[in-house]
């Protein structure tokens, strides 16, 4: 059912952000790049998940058969029964973990500019492919989205992201809270926002009270589309960041604050994509320190490339 999903909501947002930017921001944004992000980060998703499951479930049997285990028929029946089981599981997660690379490809869509279709891809695949190879136990703690960009950054000449391509108009600021507040209600990701934003703007403040600024230049410095998108639906991806609250709190509250030196210091534009990925690696001792449960999408569903694993293991 649509909806049914709390990612059909957000692959409906990001696409009505889509819409609206090129519809009253002129972007030079074609439409076959977004058709190539969308097709690779789809078919890296479709390819890794099918070869991971499948040699998950090799790795099973071969361990199972080298353990020399001696089954009756009917215990072997039920083995059997399980990775049926366990196969329907994984098709199922398939299929729903390619919400999560539609959500991404339309992240990056947003965001991410360049000359050439090879550049895009590379961001997306490269988007996709960190869920499955940067992972500490059965958590990759990279955002994705945020993975491609600083790959096409690095890797590529002709990337770029305009951090103010949205403008400061407020209606903007209405849109993307407003959808992004439904969002992080329904997966209960709120608390990390409102750690960056707080942080990020009381820095800021307290160094234009400094500088003996106007607030002109506070609210033109805070009154940013891109801003407001990152920390509303890149920062809080629940499956990559810390599992715990406090731990959220802290690391959102660490990302602001390299966010504010990068951008205040180092003059850099990109800062706030440069300062996420860099404090990425942070969660794993987040999730060491402040012990919580792994977010779920749904119950019985491990979201992307873990789909159907637990039944897959069962058997051996």
């Amino acid at each position: 059912m649509l909806f049914k999903d709390i990612r059909d909501y957000q692959i409906s947002f990001l696409g009505l952000f889509l819409v609206v930017g090129i519809g009253t921001r002129d972007w030079t944004l074609r439409p076959e790049l977004i058709g190539v992000l969308i097709a690779t980060s789809l078919a890296t998703q479709w390819i890794l998940s099918l070869v991971i499951s499948h040699w998950s479930l090799a790795n099973n049997k071969a361990q199972s058969l080298s353990a020399g285990f001696r089954r009756s028929r009917s215990v072997s029946e039920r083995d059997s029964e399980l990775c049926k089981r366990g196969q329907m599981t994984n098709d199922k997660g398939q299929i729903t973990s390619l919400r999560s690379a539609l959500i991404t490809s339309l992240g990056l869509s947003l965001l991410l500019r360049a000359d050439h279709w090879t550049t895009m891809a590379i961001a997306a695949a490269s988007a996709i492919a960190s869920k499955f190879l940067f992972k500490f136990g059965d958590k990759h703690f990279f955002n994705p989205g945020n993975f491609g960009i600083i790959s096409a950054l690095v890797l590529t000449s002709d990337a770029w992201v305009s951090p103010g391509q949205w403008g400061e108009e407020w209606w903007y600021a209405l849109l993307f809270a407003g959808t992004g507040g439904m969002t992080l209600q329904r997966i209960g990701r709120w608390d990390t926002t409102a750690a960056f934003l707080g942080a990020y703007s009381l820095l800021e403040a307290i160094r234009n009270l400094w500088l003996g600024w106007t607030w002109d230049v506070y609210w033109h410095r805070l009154m940013s589309g891109s801003l407001l998108l990152f920390a509303l639906f890149m920062i809080t991806d629940p499956r990559s960041i810390p599992n715990s609250r406090i731990g959220r709190v802290v690391w959102a509250v660490c990302i602001a604050g390299l966010t504010f030196i990068l951008r205040n210091y180092f003059f850099i534009s990109t800062a706030v994509f440069w300062a996420l990925f860099a404090l990425a690696p942070l969660t794993i001792l987040i999730d060491v320190l402040w012990l919580a449960p792994r977010f779920a999408w749904q119950e019985g569903d491990e979201g992307d490339e873990g789909a159907g694993e637990e039944l897959l293991t069962q058997h051996s």
